[in-house]
């Protein structure tokens, strides 16, 4: 939540999803009783409940292959990180982050920060048309993606976007 990228989130009655430009990595965040995932995760498996106005995010199932940071700060399997997102002003939350993992940390810690809509004019968050697609092939421990648009014929709308 930390990197200076846009992210869009968008609410439905029992989701809440995250859309980040950076990686072009989506995070669900349960708000109904769902089954955990099959696996450890990179992101972890999020399940979220109100308090008044603020959402309290409990995350689990991290896999401990990825890291906090650019300096190589790291976690591992055991890490549950409790999120809350308050709202201050119509255009900014603020995010606060405990950080418990028994197995590489000697006690939890936090961290908490504003969170700003972008208010720039034509601002462009997640989804939005791009003249050439920001990754054409990706790549993970188990598969490789290449990736092509799918232009349906006679779509209007991309064929004005890419003049």
């Amino acid at each position: 939540m930390y990197m200076p990228y846009p992210f869009q989130i968008i609410q439905s009655p029992t989701k809440v999803h995250m859309a980040f430009t950076f990686t072009s990595t989506g995070r669900t965040i349960h708000l109904d009783k769902v089954e955990g995932p099959p696996d450890l995760t990179y992101m972890g498996h999020s399940v979220g409940r109100w308090e008044g106005d603020t959402l309290v995010v409990d995350v689990t199932e991290f896999n401990g292959k990825n890291w906090f940071d650019r300096a190589g700060n790291y976690h591992g399997e055991a890490l549950h990180v409790t999120e809350r997102f308050t709202p201050i002003s119509k255009d900014a939350i603020q995010y606060e982050a405990t950080m418990e993992d028994p197995d590489v940390f000697t006690r939890p810690w936090k961290i908490s920060m504003p969170l700003y809509r972008r208010l720039e004019p034509n601002a462009q968050l997640v989804g939005g048309l791009r003249r050439k697609p920001l990754v054409t092939r990706w790549e993970s421990e188990t598969m490789v993606v290449d990736i092509k648009r799918k232009v349906p014929e006679g779509d209007k709308l991309y064929e004005w976007y890419r003049r």
